[in-house]
């Protein structure tokens, strides 16, 4: 019973170290999307703030209904 865990265990390590290597590439791959593209960025985050603003407001009004 005991081999059996090892060899469960052992086969995950490959699995967990692919996950981890792979999330450290999304992560640089996202810095970088960032700093190439920052000012579209902002300009992104500039037009979402009226919409967020309505949603905010609306959750609110929600709120105080009850």
């Amino acid at each position: 019973m005991a081999e059996e865990i090892k060899k469960n265990e052992a086969k995950k390590i490959p699995a967990t170290l692919f996950k981890v290597v792979l999330g450290l590439i999304f992560l640089g791959l996202g810095a970088a999307a960032i700093l190439k593209w920052w000012v579209s960025l902002l300009m992104v985050i500039q037009g979402c703030i009226g919409l967020f603003l309505i949603l905010a407001g609306i959750i609110t009004l929600a709120i105080a209904k009850e």
